[in-house]
């Protein structure tokens, strides 16, 4: 079974096996990616090593309808973008492989979500259509069971007293929040959390000007009273998540992986070095799961990474071709 094969990965060499089989179904079946495949030169008789696989650049989902399946969407994800600029839309034709893949995740990193109480302060979000942040999230508030979780907009008043209420209470609780509206919580109260993982999903969304990691970590730790703030890297056009405990370093769930690419040359990797970000995510099954993002980062021996800013439109070299 697909779910089987995927969420029950436990090795480099079961992934290998996966990510060669999702590679030949994808280029067998996902004509935009084909294509893209078809200019490389890259037939799945070439490819028997990981590294091998053509990684497609991220703002085809802006352009194409990239899918792997003759069925319909289900549901059709769009990510968050400026006024007039162009949003890039995820065609999702099994809902229940992202379900099943960020509840795994979820439980993988911080065990049953059934112990905690779900606070999210997403308005950035939850003022548009189509994200899957809030999918994932309200889906997540809803197995929680428990009645105090929920959405907050920006009613920062009652969401302190909740926090507060459950602090009292040694509740323990997960507060998932877009990084200004956490500035904009400790900027109105001053914790010291005993019982609550906070944690944020990046992006000042223009509220804000941008703050680098570390600036932005040290404020919302002294301001929540927290040792460690937690973060969540997740995007549009993937099905699976990665998760930081601290200090900015997150790590995959067993069927995503995230590798290097030289940002001199977006087709040769390397290694415990500064590059791009392309990420495998094998529960993208329908769609595409072999992505070359534009983060910029650098992954560590252990699989781990970090995500250290976005390349520039000038920067991305290498891509004329991946254009086409």
């Amino acid at each position: 079974m697909l779910r089987e094969s995927i969420f029950s990965i436990s090795s480099e060499r079961d992934f290998k096996r996966e990510a060669l089989k999702i590679f030949r179904h994808q280029f067998e079946n996902n004509s935009v990616y084909r294509s893209f495949c078809d200019l490389l030169y890259k037939h799945p008789s070439d490819v028997s090593e990981i590294e091998q696989i053509p990684f497609l650049p991220i703002s085809f989902f802006k352009t194409r309808k990239v899918i792997s399946s003759t069925q319909n969407a289900e549901i059709v994800f769009s990510s968050s973008g400026t006024t007039g600029s162009q949003t890039s839309k995820h065609f999702v034709t099994d809902v229940s492989l992202y379900e099943e893949s960020y509840c795994a995740a979820f439980e993988y990193f911080y065990g049953d979500v059934k112990d905690y109480v779900v606070l999210a302060l997403l308005p950035s979000y939850l003022e548009r259509e189509g994200s899957s942040l809030i999918y994932m999230v309200n889906d997540l508030i809803a197995k929680s069971n428990h009645a105090d979780s929920g959405f907050y907009l920006n009613d920062l008043d009652a969401l302190i007293k909740k926090i507060i209420s459950l602090e009292k209470k040694s509740k323990k609780t997960l507060l998932i929040s877009v990084s200004f509206a956490l500035l904009d919580l400790v900027e109105k109260y001053t914790f010291n959390l005993k019982n609550t993982i906070v944690m944020e999903t990046g992006g000042m969304k223009g509220k804000r000007k941008e703050l680098v990691r570390e600036e932005l970590h040290k404020t919302l730790k002294i301001g929540f009273g927290v040792s460690q703030v937690h973060s969540e890297y997740g995007m549009t056009e993937l099905l699976s998540q990665a998760y930081s405990s601290g200090n900015g370093i997150f790590n995959c769930p067993p069927w995503m992986k995230v590798l290097t690419r030289d940002p001199e040359d977006a087709f040769s990797f390397v290694k415990n070095k500064t590059g791009g970000l392309n990420i495998i995510d094998l529960a993208n099954y329908n769609s595409c799961s072999f992505i070359a993002t534009e983060d910029l980062g650098k992954v560590f021996p252990d699989g781990g990474f970090e995500v250290i800013g976005r390349f520039s439109a000038s920067d991305i070299r290498g891509c004329n071709l991946m254009a086409l």
